[in-house]
C-alpha cells in the first residue's frame, strides 16, 4: 500500500506541518522530510543557475545581434537582474556558490543565445565576457551607447 507521501503529496505536507506544530516528533516521516528539505536547497541553487543563464543568454544576444535589440530583451535582462538580487537577498548563503553557478550558467546561456539568434557557437566567446558583478549591474548592457539609454 502506498504511503501518503507517495499517494497525495500535498496531504502529506499538511500532515507533516500539523505533526511539527504539535511537536509529535515520533510520528514525523523523517526520511521523506529530510529528502524534501534537501530538494528545497537544490531548487534554490537551480533557480540561481537558471536565472543567471537567461540573463547571460540575453546579454550575449544584446551584444552579438545589435540590429535585433528589442524592449523585450531589455525587459528580460532587467527582470532577471531584479529576480537574482531578490533571490540572493533572501538566500545569502547562495553567495559563495554564485561563482560556480555563474560558470555553469554561462554554458547554459550560450545555448540560449545560439538557439535564439541562429548564430553559430563559434561567434561567442568560450569564457563569459562579463563578470558576475557586471551582469547584475543595472546599468551594464555590453556597450556604452546603450547603457546611457537603459
Amino acid at each position: 500500500m502506498k504511503s501518503l507521501y507517495e499517494s497525495d503529496f500535498y496531504a502529506w505536507t499538511q500532515q507533516q506541518i500539523h505533526l511539527l506544530k504539535d511537536q509529535a516528533w515520533q510520528s514525523l516521516d523523517v526520511q521523506n522530510l529530510v529528502e524534501e528539505l534537501a530538494d528545497l536547497g537544490r531548487r534554490e541553487r537551480q533557480e540561481l543557475r537558471n536565472r543567471l543563464s537567461v540573463l547571460l543568454g540575453h546579454l550575449l544576444k544584446w551584444q552579438f545581434q545589435p540590429a535585433q535589440r528589442s524592449n523585450s530583451w531589455l525587459a528580460t535582462v532587467r527582470e532577471q537582474r531584479q529576480q537574482l538580487k531578490l533571490l540572493l537577498e533572501e538566500n545569502p548563503s547562495l553567495k559563495p556558490y554564485s561563482s560556480k553557478a555563474f560558470t555553469i550558467a554561462y554554458k547554459l546561456g550560450l545555448n540560449i543565445a545560439v538557439r535564439e539568434t541562429g548564430l553559430p557557437y563559434e561567434t561567442f566567446p568560450i569564457e563569459c565576457p562579463y563578470s558576475f558583478e557586471e551582469s547584475l549591474n543595472e546599468t551594464f548592457l555590453t556597450d556604452s551607447s546603450i547603457e546611457s539609454n537603459a
